[in-house]
C-alpha cells in the first residue's frame, strides 16, 4: 500500500497560503496599509516628527512597535521601537518584531523618558535603512 502522506503535504500545501512578514514594497511609502495607522492621528503629537518623522504603528504591537518612520516624502526612511525599561527590568523579551525594511545602514539607541503613546520611560531603538535616513528624518 502506497503511503499517502506525499498527496497529503502537497494538498496541504496547496491550500495554505504562504506567510510572509511582510511585503516590504508595500511598506516602502507613506501610507502603510492597515493595519497601521498614523501615530499622530490618534495621540497628540505633530504628524512630524524631528529625528523620527512620520510615525505609523499597528496598535496591536505597542508599545514596542514597529513604529515606521517615513521622512517628508513619504519614504520608509526607518523602523523604530519603543520598548519599556521596566519591562525590559521586570524580564519582558519582545521577540520577533517586525521590521519595515531588510536594509539596514545603522542603528541609534537612546533613551526617552516618556511621551504621549508611551508615557513610562524607554529606549528607542531606530534602523536606518539607507545612508541619508537619519538627515532625512532631522529635518
Amino acid at each position: 500500500m502506497k503511503s499517502l502522506f506525499p498527496l497529503t503535504a502537497i494538498l496541504l500545501a496547496m491550500a495554505i497560503p504562504p506567510a510572509f512578514a511582510h511585503d516590504e514594497q508595500v511598506l516602502e511609502t507613506a501610507p502603510p496599509p492597515a493595519p497601521y495607522v498614523q501615530v499622530s492621528d490618534v495621540l497628540p503629537l505633530p504628524a512630524f516628527l524631528p529625528g523620527l518623522g512620520t510615525l505609523f504603528a499597528d496598535p496591536s504591537t505597542l508599545p514596542a512597535g514597529p513604529f515606521l518612520a517615513y521622512d517628508h516624502d513619504g519614504v520608509l526612511s526607518a523602523t523604530v521601537y519603543m520598548t519599556p525599561l521596566q519591562a525590559l527590568e521586570d524580564g519582558t523579551a519582545f521577540d520577533d518584531l517586525g521590521i519595515g525594511s531588510h536594509m539596514v545602514s545603522s542603528v541609534d539607541i537612546y533613551y526617552n523618558a516618556g511621551h504621549p503613546g508611551v508615557t513610562e520611560p524607554h529606549a528607542h531603538v531606530v534602523l536606518y535603512h539607507d545612508a541619508d535616513a537619519k538627515q532625512r528624518l532631522a529635518q
